[in-house]
């Protein structure tokens, strides 16, 4: 994410309003995917409420909803994906709500969250649940995928704004700079400063919808 889509995108609520039909989608991660969502949704009919990480709520038109083939047949080429599947929805919104812990939420806020209780309480479902099924359906937990998340945010912090190691750590909610350093380091085989020391054209960084 580029410092251009660095705008907040929030998840949608849990139910979508009154006479709005829920499109779960994957991909929808920065403004700009919102952006896209929103004017290619719009182009097949759709009046767009909102859209947001995981999705997009609209209002069919009089005829009725544009088919899912079809709606698949438009999104999908430009990256994004309708889920049928109501187990990888909720997977999806674990993600996005991930998404928003990591790359939307104050510093400040990091040492009062707990993660399991918080995924748990937006989603109304049990944690070891949500837990067994993202396991199952991503190959990983949900604790590592938060972290290599938070990774990925480390990588972006470093790139654009040149912060400190410990104002990283501050601002992800690290207990100390040592600990994200561990962390940062078992998943790209090298520290935060040396990344910070490589030349800006070797900085890889993944795409949020590709961090698995």
């Amino acid at each position: 994410m580029s410092p251009a889509d660095s705008a907040v995108v929030t998840t949608l609520p849990l139910v979508p309003p009154v006479g709005a039909t829920r499109l779960p989608l994957r991909g929808v991660v920065c403004p700009r995917c919102a952006r896209v969502v929103r004017e290619e949704l719009e182009q097949q009919g759709l009046t767009v409420l909102q859209v947001g990480l995981g999705g997009a709520d609209v209002v069919p038109p009089v005829q009725g909803m544009p088919d899912a083939q079809l709606l698949q047949a438009v999104l999908g080429p430009i990256g994004f994906d309708l889920l049928e599947d109501p187990r990888d929805q909720v997977v999806e919104q674990i993600k996005a709500l991930v998404l928003e812990l990591v790359h939307y939420t104050p510093a400040e806020q990091w040492p009062l969250l707990n993660t399991s209780v918080y995924l748990s309480e937006r989603l109304g479902r049990d944690y070891s649940y949500l837990s067994h099924l993202f396991s199952t359906r991503q190959g990983l937990t949900i604790e590592k995928y938060l972290i290599r998340q938070k990774v990925e945010r480390a990588k972006e912090l470093l790139s654009y704004q040149d912060d400190s190691v410990a104002e990283v750590a501050r601002q992800l909610g690290y207990r100390s700079p040592a600990h994200l350093t561990n962390q940062f380091k078992q998943v790209t085989g090298m520290t935060p400063t040396e990344f910070q020391r490589l030349d800006p054209g070797h900085r890889h960084r993944s795409g949020l919808q590709q961090v698995s």
